[in-house]
């Protein structure tokens, strides 16, 4: 790799991402540098003005002056930190949180507008090769696998399981609300009787919030078990969180006696099926069918446990 090479890339992204954003329909009526410190406050509610700072490599006075012109449009408030009299933390007010919505909506779009072109299949590729970018030049908020904790639910993750299976299947591949109806039971099945010796759901959570999800349960067959819902959010692929989940469902059917674990999935689910291979799964059977208002190819997938364990 030579210099050139990293200049190209950077002119190539900036452009895509609109960075530099000439017509500032994005980050109007502020500039982009603005944009980041009420992206920071808005996400940073105990932020002050050294975190500031030092979070996004400011020149003080320059801080300063965007602090200063915040306050005098209402958007932000500054006072003495109460564990440190000399540091001023700063908070947004309403009419501030606004317009951080605001530019956060915006630019929700402009990202959703840009992966619309994305294939499917080719987005869990684009993530990890992003990471893997954050990761090698040191960026310190780049997420790394041993931050991601694997947990049992708590309070509302169940309903979390339901709306982002929802969400992300109707973006990246258009299924429609028939799949989240089906989610929907299978969540409320086994919220309303299951038995935890031999069922249960793992959430996997980075930073304090959910990021992937996978449940087992039992099937119809005797000593069968089934791995149902595993899910990744986009910005935490490439970690191996997938390989994760399905290693701790394998381990937990196995453990508590389990002859067979099976699961249903779809042809167009490529990044999942490589991971089922990956932990020792047979195709069993294909069964072409419309569901969620697209053409599919279902797949029946078969782990036997009683092999010797990975």
């Amino acid at each position: 790799m030579t210099v050139q090479d990293i200049r190209s890339f950077n002119r190539f992204y900036t452009n895509v991402i609109g960075a530099l954003d000439y017509g500032r329909h994005l980050y109007a009526p502020y500039t982009l540098t603005e944009s980041r410190v009420l992206y920071e406050l808005a996400h940073s509610p105990t932020a002050d003005a050294a975190d500031l700072r030092t979070g996004l490599a400011l020149d003080s006075g320059y801080l300063s002056r965007i602090l200063n012109r915040f306050e005098q449009d209402g958007l932000v408030e500054r006072a003495a930190a109460q564990d440190d009299l000399r540091r001023r933390r700063v908070t947004l007010t309403a009419r501030g949180r606004e317009a951080a919505e605001l530019l956060e909506e915006r630019a929700r779009e402009t990202v959703g507008a840009l992966l619309a072109d994305v294939p499917p299949a080719d987005r869990p590729r684009l993530a990890e090769a992003m990471r893997t970018i954050r990761t090698i030049l040191g960026d310190p908020g780049a997420p790394r696998a041993e931050d991601v904790v694997l947990r049992e639910p708590g309070p509302g993750d169940l309903g979390w399981i339901v709306q982002r299976n929802a969400a992300l299947y109707a973006a990246e591949y258009g299924w429609n609300t028939d799949y989240e109806g089906l989610v929907a039971r299978i969540v409320a099945d086994f919220a309303e009787d299951h038995d935890p010796h031999l069922e249960r759901v793992w959430i996997a959570e980075l930073d304090g919030r959910p990021v992937g999800c996978v449940m087992c349960v039992r099937d119809e067959a005797p000593g069968t078990a089934r791995l149902r819902l595993l899910l990744v959010e986009p910005d935490a692929r490439g970690l191996g969180l997938g390989d994760r989940l399905v290693r701790a469902v394998v381990a937990f059917a196995r453990g508590v006696g389990y002859r067979d674990l099976v699961l249903w999935t779809n042809d167009v689910l490529a990044a999942a099926r490589r991971i089922y291979l990956r932990h020792g799964f047979v195709l069993a059977a294909e069964t072409p069918h419309r569901s969620f208002g697209k053409d599919l190819v279902g797949q029946d997938w078969r782990l036997d446990l009683r092999e010797a364990a990975e």
